[in-house]
C-alpha cells in the first residue's frame, strides 16, 4: 500500500503548505480562546493565548516564506525575521516585547510575578488581544497572496 502525503493544500484561492495551514488554524483557535478568556476575566490566560497566537502566526509566515521553523518563543526575534513583510508601529513593537514575556510570566509563580492568575489586568489582556488580532489578520492576508 502506497501512502501519499499531501504537502500542499488549498487556502482560499491559493495553495499553501499543509504545515502553514495547520499553524494558522492553531493561531486562530488561540485568538478565539484569548477573546473567550478575556470575556470571563481570566486575564493571565488571555495574555498567554495572545502570545501563542502571535507566535504561531509569525511561524506560519516564516514557514511559508523561508521554509524553516524557528525554535524560539521570542516574538521580537520572530518579528525581526519578517519585518520586511510586516510593519508594526513603535508602540506595537513595545507591546510585542511585553507580550513575548507572557510565554513564561503568565504561567509560573515567581517567574517575575508572584501569582500570575491574580496579577494580570484587563488592560494588559485587552492590549495583547488587540495586537494578536491585528498580527493574525495581517499574516493571514499576506499568506493568502502567496502562491506555491
Amino acid at each position: 500500500m502506497k501512502i501519499v502525503i499531501k504537502f500542499f493544500i488549498e487556502f482560499g484561492n491559493v495553495v499553501i503548505r499543509r504545515e502553514v495551514r495547520n499553524w494558522l488554524i492553531e493561531a486562530e483557535m488561540d485568538l478565539k480562546r484569548c477573546e473567550w478568556s478575556l470575556n470571563i476575566s481570566d486575564y493571565a490566560l488571555s495574555c498567554y493565548l495572545a502570545q501563542q497566537c502571535i507566535e504561531k502566526s509569525f511561524k506560519a509566515l516564516i514557514i511559508q516564506v523561508k521554509h524553516e521553523l524557528p525554535r524560539t518563543h521570542d516574538l521580537t526575534r520572530l518579528y525581526r525575521e519578517l519585518q520586511e513583510l510586516i510593519h508594526l508601529s513603535p508602540y506595537e513593537l513595545s507591546e510585542l516585547s511585553n507580550i513575548s514575556q507572557y510565554y513564561v510570566t503568565t504561567r509560573y509563580p515567581n517567574a517575575g510575578i508572584e501569582i500570575p492568575s491574580q496579577s494580570f489586568t484587563e488592560v494588559q489582556a485587552r492590549r495583547a488581544y488587540e495586537l494578536a488580532s491585528k498580527v493574525f489578520r495581517i499574516i493571514k492576508e499576506i499568506i493568502g497572496k502567496y502562491d506555491c
